[in-house]
């Protein structure tokens, strides 16, 4: 041990939207109570495996690989085996660090230490992102002693006797602070008194979304009808080119604001009114924090499809329009957004209940939840 420093393991990956809630969750966990020293397990293929090295962070990743849902025998061969090795390894690794608790944000990354705490008897706790329980959450839950979700109907895919440790926290996400709205405008070349749009694929960006966009724009350009509103449109770094490309040729129009990737996204919210993006937990969990308006798109090939679960428990809410894929072109989005923008009461409607569905401090409340299961004295573990 390192001068009586308690070892969490926080296990999770492949994807972004796995790994960065437990980056969150050990950051949050570390100023709750400085004596945790925090360990992350992922997987060799995943994000984390270029993440984790990149901030100096203490980590094992394994050879561990996920299920190809819809592939052949031949495809999954080499599951067993990969999680056989994973374990063997973890084993050894756990046998060092004598870990005082588990805490597992899901992804195939994230099921060998989840399956060394249910059999080490360690204390474990569970943090599931989405609207329907991946296969980590649902084989896990049964040794959990914690289980915290971001969508309360989440609950409903978990066995019967492991719902008694359900809590309902929210995503870790950033939490909202106090900013200069004309400010964060201006930083995007956006005018300040004019509201605005923000269109955002996630990190990658999302073609269908970007299509449906540039359908809007050249419909908009045809008919000479600016909107009221501008927008700021994260494109994704591979789709840049292309749709700046159609919008020069569509004379640049001054309204729209289109960039690769936005760096500083709490400015990018700060500066927002309404939101379009895809309905992934992390992405809606920031729309809800801020209390924006949202047309979620999910999309269709997730797993499980688990983000048209998400969207429809929010659009059931009343946080948000649910807007499937394949209803999704230049007019119908258009529309989706005019209904926000032209009604100052349904645009508040939506914008209270996103409040009331958010957890903006999802990640300082979880702490201290999971602060409980650790020792009561720091000093017993030295």
């Amino acid at each position: 041990m390192h001068d009586g420093a308690e070892v969490v393991v926080f296990a999770g990956g492949g994807t972004g939207g796995h790994l960065y809630p437990a980056l969150a969750l050990a950051e949050a966990l570390v100023a709750e109570r400085g004596s945790v020293r925090p360990f992350f397990v992922g997987a060799e293929r995943g994000i984390e495996a270029r993440v984790l090295p990149e901030r100096g962070l203490e980590h094992l990743l394994l050879p561990v690989r996920g299920i190809r849902r819809g592939g052949s025998v031949a495809d999954n061969l080499g599951v067993g085996p990969a999680l056989v090795r994973s374990l063997a390894a973890l084993r050894r690794r756990f046998r060092t660090l004598s870990p005082e608790l588990v805490v597992v944000t899901g992804g195939y990354a994230g099921a060998p230490a989840g399956f060394m705490a249910g059999f080490g008897r360690i204390p474990l706790a569970l943090q599931e992102q989405n609207a329907v329980p991946g296969l980590t959450t649902r084989l896990l839950a049964r040794f959990a002693d914690q289980i915290h979700l971001a969508f309360p109907e989440a609950a409903e895919g978990l066995p019967p006797a492991a719902r008694r440790v359900v809590e309902h926290s929210g995503n870790p996400v950033r939490p909202p602070t106090r900013r200069d709205r004309a400010s964060d405008r201006a930083a995007f070349l956006l005018v300040p008194d004019r509201p605005v749009l923000l269109v955002t694929g996630a990190s990658q960006g999302a073609r269908a979304i970007n299509d449906a966009m540039l359908a809007l724009v050249r419909g908009r350009v045809e008919r000479a009808a600016e909107p009221a509103w501008q927008v700021l449109w994260s494109t994704g770094p591979s789709h840049i080119s292309t749709v700046q490309a159609e919008l020069d040729a569509l004379g640049s129009p001054a309204w729209v604001r289109a960039l690769g990737y936005i760096d500083d996204m709490p400015a990018a919210l700060s500066a927002a009114d309404v939101a379009v993006g895809r309905a992934g937990a992390m992405t809606t969990s920031e729309f809800l924090a801020w209390g924006l308006p949202s047309i979620v798109i999910p999309l269709p090939t997730a797993a499980a499809d688990h983000q048209t679960r998400n969207a429809r428990a929010l659009a059931e809410a009343g946080a948000a329009i649910h807007l499937p894929q394949a209803d999704t072109d230049g007019a119908s989005l258009d529309a989706a957004i005019e209904s926000i923008f032209a009604d100052p009461a349904r645009r508040e409607a939506l914008a209270a209940a996103a409040r009331r569905r958010g957890r903006p401090m999802a990640a300082v409340e979880t702490a201290r939840r999971l602060a409980a299961l650790l020792p009561s004295n720091p000093a017993e573990v030295a």
